[in-house]
């Protein structure tokens, strides 16, 4: 049994669980909502340039973008947007569609092949590099998450989750305390009324100031 069939077997117990997945857990382990793109079928404006709208030619239909309203999708859809994705791999939108589904449930290292896949596509969405960046750190590869979250940084400055994550990999993880504080500063001059940012700024403080 491989892992996109693991994925088949849970998928329908976990549907409810999606949209709250981030939570409130503890200040060391939370990283922002996956940065969904807006609905990429209606032509958002996070879909990356070049996309095409709607369903892809073979696509199945009726399959709502992971993370849209209407909740997740079944089993056998999951099923034939997987055979879909192993017959057209350079489709980017079903692949990453396919890596959304795997992002949502937790399971980092199949969401991270295929976010990859998907870069290798477009190599330019700074959504998908970050959410590279999160499952990489979620996985325990830290330094390796780092580097594609601060290339996201580079690419688009005011990407709030990129830099959110970039402070609790070099906070939390690596152990940066200084350059945490001052990726903090920033994120908090970017979003000041952002509640997680404020939260995430004062933790960094706090554990400076302790000398952590």
């Amino acid at each position: 049994m491989n892992k996109d069939h693991v994925l088949f077997l849970v998928i329908g117990l976990l549907g409810g669980f999606l949209l709250g997945y981030v939570g409130h857990e503890v200040m060391a382990s939370r990283q922002p909502a996956r940065a969904r793109a807006e609905n990429v079928a209606a032509g958002g404006m996070g879909a990356p340039q070049g996309m095409p709208q709607g369903a892809p030619q073979g696509m199945p239909q009726g399959m709502p973008p992971a993370g849209a309203q209407g909740g997740a999708p079944g089993v056998e859809q999951v099923q034939q947007l997987r055979a879909y994705v192993e017959q057209n791999p350079n489709d980017s939108r079903a692949v990453r569609e396919l890596a959304n589904l795997n992002y949502d449930i937790g399971n980092w290292q199949r969401a991270a092949e295929l976010y990859g896949q998907f870069l290798k596509l477009v190599p330019d969405d700074v959504d998908v590099m970050t959410d590279l960046g999160a499952c990489l750190r979620n996985m325990g590869k830290s330094a390796e998450a780092l580097e594609v979250i601060q290339r996201a940084k580079a690419k688009n400055p005011r990407h709030w989750q990129a830099r959110y994550n970039e402070v609790l990999i070099l906070g939390f993880d690596l152990g940066r305390m200084d350059e945490a504080a001052v990726a903090a500063a920033e994120l908090k001059e970017l979003e000041p009324a952002n509640p997680d940012v404020t939260r995430l700024a004062d933790e960094i403080a706090r554990r400076l100031s302790a000398g952590a």
